[in-house]
């Protein structure tokens, strides 16, 4: 509304007219109907009869022309005609949208066929009408190895940046497709730069056909390591599953395989688990009752409903698989957590098993046994996890298990089994120098975790590989000590943290030994106190490498080793998502080059972020 209307009003019985609010004069609006009137006749009024208003009036309305966000200009011709004109192939805009598009296949998992939706092709359009959307053809044979080739650079630098230490570490997996006659061979890397981080990367996750025999499996490692120029002698340590057809290629292949830690807990577990007659039988009936509810949604509304009758939020039971022995430790909780629904379900409906209340206590002291089972389980798989957390990790669960405690009533016999089980497929850690020197180097454990033998060899062992660096690399630094000391818990029933810092406070460190230049590095380090758990212990070592140069090169070689092949499981994960009942046909180069899209890239676009 024009800033005139400040001095009129309209006037009542006429609306073509105005009141002047100064003089009331009546004044004409220039029309006989609203589509006709104008303001012009009320500024003339104002300009010649009321001067000091007309200059309020002008000085308000420059103001608010000064003020406008968007100037009131009318588009010209050629701008319109420039706006309505379709993007070429090759400009900078065009290209950048079908740039983001073909990201967000790889990264979200979408066939190419989706350009060819109906839904997606009326976003794009809406977004920007001017684009024009290429084909599926363009997207899978142009656009997706043009990416796969500029994230393959980066990666080469990465590699390249990470010469110094010249050691990395690798993990490495074969995977078969449900959907399609495909099998995978993978190839994770991760080394830790001079700046302490931890870097990680997808190598490759090539097709693998024929028979998978060591020699087969040698020969691809090989392959795949020249592909991208790293020499054997960079090949720190390979983690994998304990088949022994990939045992063997390691062997083959002259390169330190490192059997996955995961998989060692998850046979252990099973031979646990099975060895105990009542409680197979207990896994048994509980996979008939979960399975009851799983293929029946009939059964599934009716629990469903008792569920919110006792003001429970309505959850499905877990279904465990062979391959995943916390899995069954889910399902048995997720039975017990139900255990009052359940005894309200069968009050009027049939299950194809139940169980006793002696075998429901023997669930509750399995689900205690098992939970710091479960517990080392993730924290072995989870990311931060190395070769370090080996030892102490099965020290404190062997402690644990040698416990004798309430919950032991029903599953003793578990108990002595999965002990065994522990002490048979880990001793391997006893003759692992990887294990013992990855340990050492943790300020988080050091040589708390060993025994007097163990600690003598642990000595050898470090000073064996300090004395192959060369002496002018190696100074010390007198310096402050740490201060920080160990947390410990309230106190309560025996846990798996608990069993961690009752070893450390019955194994204090050894003096220190005056000897060497590098003997002095580790007879300090060894002498100062523990950093907590929750601690990052390359953070430690980003700051202390000035003080102990040459364990800190060490730290970066043997920290960067994983103790699991989880790396790999998980690109197999998502391998599963690439090549599904969507993309069944899609070919291993293609699938290949989407799942190094997936995993990298997210890495370049936090750095962009930063």
């Amino acid at each position: 509304m024009s800033l005139v209307w400040k001095y009129f009003k309209v006037h009542e019985g006429e609306n073509r007219f105005a009141v002047c609010e100064e003089c009331k004069t009546k004044v004409s609006r220039g029309g006989l109907s609203a589509k006709t009137f104008s303001t012009s006749g009320l500024i003339n009024h104002l300009k010649s009869n009321h001067p000091s208003k007309y200059e309020e009036y002008a000085r308000e309305t420059k103001r608010k022309a000064n003020t406008a966000k968007t100037p009131c200009t009318t588009p010209s011709v050629a701008d319109i005609f420039e706006k309505s004109r379709k993007f070429t192939k090759d400009s900078v805009k065009a290209k950048g949208i079908t740039e983001k598009v073909m990201e967000y296949m790889a990264l979200d998992d979408q066939p190419f066929s989706v350009v060819e939706d109906v839904g997606f092709r009326r976003l794009i359009q809406h977004i920007e009408p001017r684009y024009t959307l290429p084909s599926r053809r363009y997207f899978a044979d142009v656009c997706l190895p043009e990416l796969y080739n500029s994230i393959a650079s980066r990666v080469h630098e990465l590699l390249a940046k990470g010469s110094d230490p010249p050691y990395m570490s690798f993990t490495t997996d074969i995977w078969s497709s449900d959907v399609s006659p495909t099998s995978m061979l993978s190839l994770t890397a991760q080394w830790v730069d001079e700046d302490f981080q931890l870097k990680r990367v997808v190598l490759q996750c090539q097709e693998f056909k024929g028979s998978h025999s060591s020699v087969a499996i040698s020969g691809a490692f090989n392959s795949m390591f020249e592909r991208w120029g790293i020499d054997s002698t960079r090949v720190h340590a390979v983690v994998s599953d304990n088949a022994r057809n990939m045992v063997k290629a390691m062997d083959d292949s002259g390169l330190r395989g490192i059997r996955c830690v995961a998989h060692t807990l998850q046979l252990a577990v099973n031979e646990g688990v099975l060895s105990q007659r009542s409680i197979a039988d207990i896994v048994s009936s509980g996979r008939k009752i979960v399975g009851h509810f799983k293929h029946s949604p009939l059964a599934y509304s009716r629990i469903q409903a008792i569920q919110e009758q006792f003001g429970m939020y309505p959850k499905r039971f877990q279904q465990d698989v062979s391959t995943r022995w916390n899995s069954t430790f889910y399902m048995l909780q997720s039975l017990f957590d139900q255990k009052q629904t359940l005894a309200a379900y069968i009050a009027d409906y049939d299950l194809p098993a139940t169980f006793t209340p002696y075998q429901w206590q023997i669930i509750e002291n399995v689900l205690s046994l098992l939970a710091p089972f479960e517990q080392l389980t993730r924290e072995i798989s989870s990311a931060k996890a190395s070769a370090a957390d080996v030892i102490p990790s099965f020290a404190a669960l062997t402690r644990l298990l040698k416990k004798e405690v309430e919950t032991d009533h029903g599953v003793k016999t578990m108990k002595t089994a999965l002990l065994e089980a522990l002490d048979r497929r880990f001793s391997q850690t006893d003759t692992e120098p990887l294990f013992y020197i990855a340990s050492v180097l943790d300020p988080r454990y050091k040589d708390h975790y060993f025994d007097v033998d163990k600690k003598r060899r642990m000595r050898e062992m470090v000073r064996a590989e300090l004395d192959s660096l060369a002496d002018g690399e190696v100074t010390y630094r007198e310096g402050a000590v740490e201060t920080k000391t160990i947390r410990t818990e309230a106190e309560s029933a025996p846990s798996l943290s608990d069993m961690f810092d009752e070893i450390l406070q019955e194994n204090d460190p050894d003096p220190p030994r005056q000897t060497s230049a590098t003997a002095q590095q580790l007879d300090c380090y060894l002498s100062e106190v523990l950093i907590p758990r929750s601690d990052d212990p390359l953070t430690y070592w980003r700051t202390n490498r000035g003080r102990f140069p040459a364990l800190a090169r060490m730290a970066r070689r043997y920290l960067a080793a994983p103790c699991t092949s989880t790396d790999s499981e998980r690109l197999f994960s998502a391998a599963s998502n690439v090549l599904n009942e969507r993309r069944n046909r899609l070919t291993c180069d293609k699938a290949e080059k989407l799942l190094f899209v997936k995993k990298n890239l997210p890495l370049f676009l936090k750095e962009q972020a930063t």
